[in-house]
């Protein structure tokens, strides 16, 4: 999808349509959850901090995001997809792999489904997506992202190796800003670079994804796309506008984020045994507090008392609070439980 959030804001607000607009953050503090294209042509995008992203944007508009929101469209987006093939994997709310080799509707060509996808999503949600279609999942996501917003663009075998060559390192998916800087002091700018780099070099400088590193300068990736990938955690945190420093509102704060946990362990029919509490302080430093039990939990009241717990341990914190998160880990599926399984008090 095409900056996600923010086009959904503008889709529901026309006050907003045309305008620099960041959801998530204020003028004061936090950070940018997601920018409009219109403020990405200031230098604002995801992640940003709040108050840099108003020095470049003056004019920008911050919006509270609507989650619950951005979820319901997903779905609705997600439904479409599934009316091609079963073959979907999610990456996010706003984009995921489909393999349409064999597809519902008879169809041989890829290019023309997601076509039809992109004009069924704008007819029904009136958001624009950009698509991207390759032989591999690499080549895929690299040709998503190669004419947004509201783009196609079509990766055949004979090209590839030649898009590759010319891709700049830091637009290598799977390649992050740290490994990009350190492949960049090694000489290494562009798939062309990496090409010349041995995968016995890579594997020494970069560990076992260097094998990766290897194969995708090739334009190789043989990688399936997977339906059920299992997530190895669930959570939520939120940035304050302003500091948190009394124990009501850091419990109440805590309180409200286990709630979302456990709606989402709901939706996913998971339940876990790791609960983390993430702290970060006014000045940007933080910690994290853990504890793993032997006993399955999934309801709110256990996790926000599991959390409180750790929120005062070794004690409450004694600085001003400006995020809090909470996720869950060591989780199990119910479609993954045995018949019979020994069930637990929650307490």
């Amino acid at each position: 999808m095409d900056a996600f959030f923010a086009s959904v804001e503008q889709r529901d607000n026309p006050e907003l349509r045309g305008k620099p607009v960041a959801v998530g953050g204020s003028r004061a503090r936090g950070v940018v959850a997601a920018a409009s294209y219109e403020a990405r042509k200031f230098g604002v995008h995801s992640a940003l901090a709040s108050k840099i992203a108003a020095q470049r944007c003056p004019q920008l508009i911050f919006v509270k995001p609507r989650f619950e929101v951005y979820s319901a469209v997903s779905r609705q987006i997600r439904d479409i997809f599934y009316a091609y093939t079963d073959l979907v994997e999610p990456l996010s709310l706003d984009e995921a792999y489909l393999d349409v080799t064999e597809n519902k509707i008879g169809m041989p060509s890829a290019s023309i489904i997601a076509n039809q996808i992109r004009a069924r999503i704008l007819e029904e949600t009136g958001l624009t997506a950009s698509a991207g279609v390759s032989f591999n999942k690499f080549l895929a996501k690299i040709a998503s992202d190669m004419h947004k917003p509201n783009g196609f663009t079509l990766i055949t075998p004979d090209k590839a190796e030649a898009i590759v060559a010319g891709l700049a390192i830091e637009k290598f998916h799977g390649i992050g800003k740290v490994t990009a800087s350190k492949m960049q002091h090694m000489g290494i700018l562009t798939g062309a670079d990496l090409r010349l780099r041995s995968e016995e070099e890579l594997v020494r400088h970069f560990g076992k994804v260097g094998r990766y590193y290897y194969r995708i300068a090739r334009a190789q990736d043989e990688r399936a796309v997977e339906p059920h990938r299992i997530r190895k955690s669930i959570g939520s945190e939120r940035t304050f506008d302003v500091d948190l420093t009394e124990e009501p509102d850091l419990l109440a704060r805590l309180h409200s984020l286990a709630q979302e946990v456990a709606q989402d362990m709901a939706r996913l029919q998971a339940t876990a045994k790791t609960v983390t509490v993430k702290i970060k302080y006014f000045d940007f430093t933080q910690n994290t507090r853990s504890k793993t039990f032997l006993s399955e939990f999934s309801s709110s009241d256990v996790i926000y008392t599991i959390a409180r717990d750790l929120l005062y341990t070794p004690q409450l914190p004694q600085q001003p609070v400006r995020l809090l998160g909470i996720s869950v880990s060591s989780l199990l599926y119910q479609h993954d439980k045995q018949e019979g399984y020994q069930l637990s008090l929650e307490f």
